[in-house]
């Protein structure tokens, strides 16, 4: 008897799939890379791929006006090497996995961008209510009793207070955000509503106002609209200026939102995450370096957090359009079983 079956579009030996896992898996990896490689060039004084470059001559960099050490130049390299290393594991585990569906992998990308944006909002909430109420209590002359004179002092140190009392309660919101499922726009929304209502009832009330109050109105609502973006875009919750896309067939949308990605969002952030974390100076590695803060007054020493907010803003965005991306390409592809839309984060 004849075998009369055709394969299916997604299971015969071409190599499209593995190239379009590959290539979302990559750019999501090395985006994550290039942030550690930031940290380790600004903050433990490694040398970074274009001072390299500028030392070996290569692609057309200006010479150093100090050439880099042995060991610099070591550092380098492992960091050129990381780059390679991490293209070339992608590959690998994508060969190794050859029978996993697009649409599998971009609920994957999903779930990673809904931990960062989860973890992301766990932490501004933490860290609002914590740095409020030690502002709070400096600012009334409290804290001196509570904590000793000394530590605070210290805790009016921008520096100390980011390194010991930011980054342990932002630690503690990754590890709620690992076992929470929720990701919390609704609360996050109305905190920000009562967080300005206790500013209006406590000035023409109470006659009280302190510079963290609106400190922490600025900082919760930042978050609010940086982080919800990933999760706007999958659900289709950004504003769209329509002209012809719904007109589209299901396959015209698709190329729609496959080229969109392609073009304008990836690129997109890759603008805001490299000119963000060029120099030491740069928009997002300034003021983070310097724990920069901004107060009239005793203040939340948080500005510099809210300059990192664009580099989570790029990274979880990065990965939701590639988690789109993939999604998309599944639909081009006829793939089976994949969801009714795409999808990935969980509300």
């Amino acid at each position: 008897m004849t075998d009369t079956t055709t394969a299916s579009p997604v299971t015969d030996s071409s190599l499209a799939p593995l190239a379009l896992r590959s290539f979302a898996l990559s750019m999501v990896a090395v985006a994550f890379l290039y942030v550690l490689n930031n940290y380790l060039i600004f903050w433990r004084d490694w040398p970074g791929l274009s001072n390299l470059f500028a030392h070996l001559g290569w692609l057309g960099f200006d010479p150093l006006q100090k050439p880099l050490t042995g060991g610099l130049v070591t550092l380098g390299w492992i960091q050129l090497a990381s780059y390679l290393a991490v293209i070339l594991g992608v590959i690998a585990f994508v060969r190794a996995t050859p029978h996993r569906l697009i649409h599998e992998e971009a609920a994957r990308l999903g779930a990673i961008a809904a931990y960062i944006v989860r973890a992301a909002f766990w932490a501004i909430f933490i860290v609002g209510i914590g740095d409020a109420v030690i502002s709070f209590l400096r600012v009334e002359g409290f804290l001196g009793a509570i904590v000793g004179a000394e530590l605070e002092k210290q805790l009016g140190i921008s520096r100390v207070r980011g390194t010991y009392v930011h980054l342990p309660l932002i630690g503690i919101a990754c590890i709620i955000a690992y076992f929470s499922r929720k990701l919390g726009f609704t609360w996050l929304a109305l905190l920000v509503v009562v967080a300005e209502l206790q500013i209006v009832i406590a000035r023409f009330v109470f006659s009280y106002e302190q510079a963290f109050m609106g400190d922490l109105v600025r900082f919760w609502y930042a978050g609010l609209f940086l982080f919800a973006s990933a999760y706007a875009l999958i659900e289709e919750g950004h504003v769209r200026v329509d002209v012809i896309y719904a007109g589209f067939s299901e396959r015209g949308k698709a190329w729609t939102n496959v080229l969109g990605c392609l073009l304008l969002g990836a690129p997109l952030c890759w603008i805001i995450i490299s000119l963000g974390m060029w120099s030491k100076a740069a928009v997002i590695n300034g003021p983070i370096l310097s724990f920069e803060v901004t107060q009239a007054g005793f203040g939340m020493f948080v500005k510099y957090l809210m300059a990192g907010f664009l580099a989570v803003f790029s990274l979880s965005m990065l990965t939701q359009f590639m988690n789109y991306f993939l999604a998309n390409a599944a639909e081009l592809r006829e793939e089976p079983g994949r969801p009714e839309r795409p999808g990935g984060l969980e509300d």
